[in-house]
């Protein structure tokens, strides 16, 4: 009752002190418009010469145009009588038909109308007989004659001088007088601005005086920027219109583009009211139609560029107030000032915006009137979950993705949505069931955004962060896990976690919060982690947290652990000093943060490449490879056909027949290999990998070289992008292995069982064309 009667007194008031207040309203504004432009004068004239040549110029610029606009409507009322054939025209083109339907109405009413008591009836025919004349000769009764006029006598003004101008002037003196006292306002505001600003601030600050001013500074900011793009596109818009009748042909376009200019800062009407005119001016002087339908198209077309094209990229930012608000603000002021109302209606609302937006007990009016969003996109996307279902609530995790990162989706959203549950279940707002549905369509949009590729973050700070952090790609062999501290909750952070360390490359795994502690420490040792997470959401403390890292830390020594208080805001320092304390490497708040720290942590790969392993028969291996007279031999068609046909079967970029020497593996054919190492036809056996296969003697596959601990450092490979590698060994006629049959490419790939079984059956036929050749040159031999 009590907010009720307040906000009666207070639209009383501005209703009842309307007289006072447009005019104080009036000044204010034109002081934010003409301010920049004192501004600037100021710099070299001072303040007074400055304010008073700014207001000088604006006053007699506004009397110019209003001269002009004046010879116009002269001009148009010269000419209007010209025009009298076409009007006529035009109104006789909407006469009804006769014995139209319209038409039959309109008589049945008017007949109808003089049957009523008191209406004029007609009198009924009188029968009249002449000599030599029918009977049925009729006439109508004639015409009542008309009642007497009364004569009064009127003592007119001619005489009285005085009564003559009260009577001429007083119409005008009310809005005279309003501009006068706006004028005079305007000049000691500007004048005084800054006096008055801190009178202001002392006023309403109430010892907030940086907020008060920071909201008066926001408040005047966005009103001026308003005020300028506003008027910048009015006179867009009249110009455009006048230079659009000219060319139709609407005589005295410049009046009507003046008129346009000025009514269009009337919100949502005034453009409207400005086509009548002209459109009525059209049809007057046209004598067809096509004049003023092209009037009114120029108008419609005018208006949606300037709406849709113009205003967003002059305005830049908006006023910040909705669309919603700026239509209610429009009726109510209109009803408390009229039409002076309609056009202060939105600089005065995006003060009470701003006023809500810096002053706390005003805050329902930012959130009434601001076109801020009512609720956060967590407070959505909880709503969504909790009321709408699963579908709304993936439609706005997909929309949000596709303007920030899977990252901060997590971070912004999904955490925070999961804390909401808990907190609200702690208070009995929710009940078990409904937590267990929150919680299990955050797990479902997890899982679903986990297998589609990763989304192109639109942030720049996740940019940043991938650029400072390490590769996880060549750390596979390093074992990550993610720990709950608690509850399930804490799981679903992790799985979060998870995914995006599995995104980055690195082998990670989310460990279940039905596990006790006992449990997850035993799955830390089972698994052989070298970085554990601890996984902390709130309303979980970083007491659970604590213990878990003291009993990690006391199992494992050498055991890499990063704790993530996620979301968490309060009293970071001193929390993340205990946790440090207690065993904790890195503290972080962010699943982003966690990324970065555990990619710092994680252990590298070394920086030498590990060489191929020497057979410990390699001398006999030696001497078989050597009796074959294949190395340095020159290629051959029928080697050459093959490995171009297992290029197209198993699409991949590079085969090769390999023969490793003792310090070389020379290729025999070759399909795809750069041009360089082509020429040479050879590479030196200690960054091969088909020494490795040799030294196996069985297949050898490599899914992606750049994640496996013997290459990833290779210079030969790296530096050639490879990233697979598949080969099969060739036999020399005593079994011995000589090289291989292997397949390359630039791109991780797996391969079916099929395809490893063809891939060493292409190899034994190599194998046995190398057997039949030794074979033949013995039989010559001998």
């Amino acid at each position: 009752l009590w907010t009720i009667a307040l906000a009666a007194f207070v639209i009383a008031g501005l209703y009842f002190t309307r007289e006072l207040l447009i005019p104080l309203a009036l000044a204010a504004l034109l002081t934010f418009l003409i301010a920049p432009l004192v501004t600037w004068f100021e710099r070299g004239i001072g303040r007074i010469a400055g304010v008073l040549l700014a207001v000088a110029l604006i006053f007699s610029f506004i009397g110019v145009v209003g001269w002009m606009l004046t010879r116009q409507l002269v001009d148009l009322a010269n000419k209007l009588p010209d025009y009298k054939v076409n009007i006529e025209a035009k109104l006789h083109a909407f006469d009804q038909p006769k014995g139209g339907s319209l038409n039959k109405f309109s008589e049945t009413v008017e007949e109808l109308k003089k049957e009523l008591p008191g209406g004029k009836a007609s009198s009924a025919p009188v029968v009249i007989q002449k000599v030599g004349k029918p009977e049925s000769a009729v006439i109508s009764p004639p015409e009542p004659a008309a009642p007497a006029m009364p004569v009064q006598v009127v003592e007119t003004s001619k005489g009285n001088p005085l009564e003559l101008l009260k009577a001429i002037m007083a119409p005008l003196l009310g809005p005279l007088g309003t501009a006068a006292l706006v004028l005079i306002l305007v000049i000691f505001m500007l004048l005084k601005r800054e006096d008055l600003r801190s009178r202001f601030i002392r006023l309403i600050g109430q010892g907030r005086i940086s907020a008060t001013a920071r909201a008066m500074e926001d408040a005047g900011d966005r009103v001026s920027r308003y005020l300028r793009m506003q008027l910048m596109v009015n006179v867009i818009f009249g110009c455009s219109i006048a230079v659009g009748l000219y060319f139709i042909g609407v005589p005295n376009a410049i009046l009507w583009g003046a008129f346009g200019t000025i009514l269009r800062f009337i919100p949502y009407v005034g453009p409207w009211i400005a086509t009548t005119i002209p459109t009525a001016i059209a049809l007057a002087v046209s004598p067809g139609w096509t004049m003023p339908l092209l009037t009114i198209a120029l108008f419609i077309v005018i208006e949606l560029v300037i709406a849709n094209v113009v205003e967003p990229f002059l305005y830049g930012k908006h006023t910040g107030i909705s669309s919603i608000a700026l239509i209610v603000a429009a009726v109510f002021w209109t009803w408390l000032w009229g039409p002076i109302g309609l056009m202060l209606s939105t600089p005065l609302t995006v003060c009470l915006v701003v006023m809500g937006r810096h002053v706390p007990r005003l805050s329902f009016l930012s959130t009434l009137l601001s076109d801020e969003e009512a609720l956060t996109p967590a407070q959505e996307c909880y709503h969504r979950l909790l009321i709408d279902g699963l579908d709304e609530a993936s439609a706005l995790a997909e929309t949000y993705v596709k303007e920030n990162s899977l990252t901060a989706l997590y971070d912004a959203i999904l955490i925070p949505v999961i804390t909401a549950t808990e907190m609200d279940h702690r208070r009995e707002a929710l009940d078990a069931g409904q937590r267990a549905t929150v919680e299990q369509g955050v797990r479902d949009i997890i899982e679903d955004f986990g297998n589609r590729p990763a989304p192109e973050s639109k942030l720049g700070a996740d940019r940043l962060v991938a650029e400072q952090t390490p590769s996880l790609l060549p750390a596979l062999d390093c074992q990550l896990c993610c720990l709950p501290a608690r509850a399930e909750r804490d799981e679903i952070a992790g799985a979060m976690l998870t995914q995006l360390l599995q995104a980055s490359g690195a082998q990670a795994e989310n460990a279940s919060a039905r596990l006790t502690t006992g449990e997850l420490i035993e799955l830390a040792g089972s698994a052989k982690v070298d970085v554990a997470c601890i996984s902390v959401v709130a309303p979980s403390t970083i007491i659970h947290a604590r213990y878990l890292a003291t009993k990690l830390r006391a199992r494992f020594p050498n055991l890499k652990i990063v704790i993530g208080l996620w979301g968490a805001t309060e009293n970071l320092t001193e929390a993340a000093q205990r946790l440090r304390d207690s065993g904790a490497n890195e503290v972080v708040t962010t699943l982003a943060d966690a990324v970065v720290q555990i990619a710092k942590l994680a252990p590298r790969l070394s920086e030498e490449m590990m060489p191929a392993p020497i057979p410990a028969d390699d001398a006999e291996r030696l001497a078989a490879l050597t009796a074959l007279n294949l190395l340095d031999s020159e290629a051959e068609p029928l080697f050459d056909r093959i490995t171009a046909k297992l290029a197209r079967i198993f699409d991949v970029e590079i085969v090769l027949v390999s023969l490793v020497d003792r310090e070389r593996q020379f290729f025999k054919s070759q399909a795809g290999l750069p041009d360089d190492i082509a020429a040479a036809r050879e590479a030196p056996r200690s960054i091969s990998i088909c020494g490795h296969t040799v030294a196996q003697n069985d297949l050898l596959v490599v899914e992606d070289i750049a994640r496996d601990r013997r290459f990833a450092n290779n210079p030969l490979l790296r530096g050639r992008g490879l990233r697979f590698y598949a080969g099969a060994p060739l036999h020399a006629p005593n079994g011995q292995p000589i090289g291989t049959l292997c397949l390359l490419d630039t791109k991780p790939r797996q391969m079916s069982e099929r395809e490893k079984s063809l891939l060493l059956e292409y190899a034994a036929d190599i194998t046995d064309e190398i057997s039949r050749r030794q074979s033949a040159r013995r039989d010559v031999a001998v």
